[in-house]
């Protein structure tokens, strides 16, 4: 897979973290923020597939069902915004 820089914010104290295991693990802070990303995501792998099934289950073709997914927001809310003509 090629490499893509696509930098990320994290607060000072997990950056201090992340410096000092790689420092300990004679790694870059890349690779110990690369390493510990794939174990996050292998370690949850069936919450994550559910919570994606789950976000798939809530779509029925519709453009309100997608604005609401993408948005967080409940159809009322939706509704009380003026609502969309399907």
């Amino acid at each position: 897979m090629a490499a893509v820089t696509a930098p990320i914010k994290v607060d000072a104290e997990t950056d201090r973290l992340i410096a000092n295991a790689a420092h300990f693990l004679q790694r870059s802070k890349k690779s110990v923020v690369d390493i510990a990303v794939r174990e996050y995501v292998e370690n949850h792998r069936a919450e994550i597939q559910e919570a994606a099934l789950e976000a798939l289950r809530s779509l029925d073709g519709s453009t309100k069902s997608a604005v609401s997914l993408v948005s967080g927001m409940s159809s009322d809310e939706l509704e009380d915004l003026g609502g969309f003509d399907e």
